[in-house]
């Protein structure tokens, strides 16, 4: 499996309960939407991934926050 790297992020906690709702609406963890909205956000600015690696931003995230 494929070591994830760790981050600190401040967010303002609108920012932050905005995201959480959206989150549950999807049924991901806060961490997983925030990936997904990064994906979104790289696809749209023209910058997709290297190929090569999984991209899951789909799949729910099971894991916790």
């Amino acid at each position: 499996m494929v070591e994830r790297k760790k981050v600190l992020l401040r967010l303002d906690p609108a920012v932050y309960e905005a995201i959480a709702r959206w989150a549950a609406d999807d049924l991901r963890s806060v961490n997983a939407q925030l990936e997904y909205a990064l994906r979104l956000a790289l696809k749209a600015a023209g910058r997709e991934l290297r190929k090569g690696r999984p991209d899951n931003a789909d799949a729910p995230d099971t894991s916790s926050d």
